[in-house]
């Protein structure tokens, strides 16, 4: 098993330099490690090919293949990202909530990095990228563990970004990406609390729950995606037809794609059979409570395992609920806190869910899908936090960071 002990060691004093470095130099390397992503792009996706073949191989589920799987698009999305990064405003050494005191003191916050990063992901190659930069943007140093079924993309993607990073003489250390995929490796890092700062699982839920039971450093977890869109009684029903396809089939293997459609009992008989019809062409098989499967008898029996499961398939579970109470219940009851959608015309009921219901990211009339760092303004994301501390949502460039209080005086002493 590779040492750690060196990784961890070199993590901090990039991390020390990172701190000190300028937003020029920061973003100089992110666009060096675009520039070379892509010209370095058809040996990636050689790597990347012999990954998903081991996947095909070991009969892995459509969705992991999904996930796994780096096209030529996909990769000129990734180079895209990181110049979207480059351009936004660096959080680091940011000033805010300045005020005067009545002694004279002047008193705010400022934001810093918070060190030494740890992320443990499975199949999603892009990670790499999208976190390694983020944190490299930030000014955190970051030590990256993928799962096996990424291992060469991994190895490829982490290769580009230490040439690339060291062309503008910032520490190759700076993104580590692990090579050696033995799990005691992840316990290490997990136990790592006077040398990691924070760590970020992004995987399924039994990735999450080793981490959570093994972990002695602080986490953020990107936990499962549990999706709900009510369509409300006071709906546009050609939009929410709309919304409730886009949000399930566009990419069904996704964290914020739509897994629960709660339709209010007042529009049940108009809506579900044209939405069904629609997402049946879709291949999508639909499991529903009895109220459901009379409108629609295509429909499969839902059982109640299907209330808080994450598909991560073409697999929609499908409830009429009363009212918007009912909704809220079960939305309480069984979502995991990601993503959840009201489609309704009435300004009082958006009013209700958006104050009500709590999720990373509650919405209304709009996809679940646009639910990720890039749709939301943030460039990329380096997860989606289903916890509430120290972030909440979309991870991006300030959720990245700590804020210290500052003080500036003229002399003042405290009688």
């Amino acid at each position: 098993m590779t040492d750690l002990n060196p990784i961890l060691e070199e993590a901090r004093k990039a991390a020390d330099e990172l701190a000190k470095s300028s937003a020029e130099v920061r973003n100089l390397a992110l666009r060096n490690i675009s520039k070379t992503l892509l010209k370095k792009r058809s040996g990636l996706m050689g790597e990347n090919k012999r990954d998903v073949q081991e996947a095909i191989q070991a009969r892995k589920p459509a969705a992991i293949i999904d996930r796994l799987t780096l096209s030529e698009d996909r990769i000129n999305g990734m180079a895209a990202s990181l110049e979207e990064i480059a351009a936004l405003p660096d959080p680091v050494g940011e000033i805010f909530d300045l005020q005067l005191r009545p002694n004279g003191l002047q008193v705010g916050r400022m934001r810093i990095p918070l060190g030494v990063i740890g992320i443990i992901f499975e199949a999603r190659p892009n990670v790499v990228t999208d976190a390694g930069c983020l944190c490299l943007k930030s000014g955190n140093a970051v030590i990256l563990r993928g799962g096996s079924e990424a291992r060469h993309s991994n190895a490829a993607l982490g290769d580009i970004i230490t040439e690339a990073v060291a062309k503008t003489g910032l520490p190759e250390a700076s993104v580590q990406v692990l090579k050696d995929t033995d799990r005691d490796l992840v316990l290490e890092l997990l136990r790592a609390r006077d040398r990691v700062d924070l760590v970020i699982p992004r995987g399924g839920e039994g990735l999450i729950r080793f981490v959570g039971e093994n972990a002695t450093v602080p986490l953020v977890y990107h936990y499962k995606g549990v999706c709900h869109v009510f369509v409300d009684r006071d709906a546009d029903l050609e939009k929410a037809t709309e919304i409730v396809l886009n949000a399930k089939v566009q990419r069904p293997g996704v964290c914020n794609a739509l897994e629960t459609l709660l339709v209010h009992g007042g529009i049940a008989e108009r809506f579900l059979p044209v939405v069904a019809a629609r997402l049946l062409e879709k291949k999508v098989e639909l499991r529903g409570c009895e109220r459901s499967r009379a409108l629609v008898p295509e429909m499969k029996e839902a059982v109640e395992e299907d209330w808080p499961a994450e598909f991560l398939d073409l697999i929609l579970a499908v409830k009429v609920v009363e009212d918007f109470d009912e909704a809220a219940r079960h939305i309480r009851r069984y979502g995991s806190g990601h993503t959840e959608t009201i489609i309704t015309e009435n300004y009082t009921a958006a009013g209700r869910f958006l104050r009500e219901i709590t999720a990373s990211c509650v919405m209304v009339n709009a996809s679940t899908r646009f639910n990720d760092g890039g749709e939301l303004g943030l460039g990329a994301e380096i997860g989606i936090s289903t916890t509430k501390l120290h972030a909440y949502g979309p991870m991006g460039l300030r959720e990245l960071t700590a804020s210290k209080f500052i003080v500036l005086g003229t002399g003042q002493v405290r009688g």
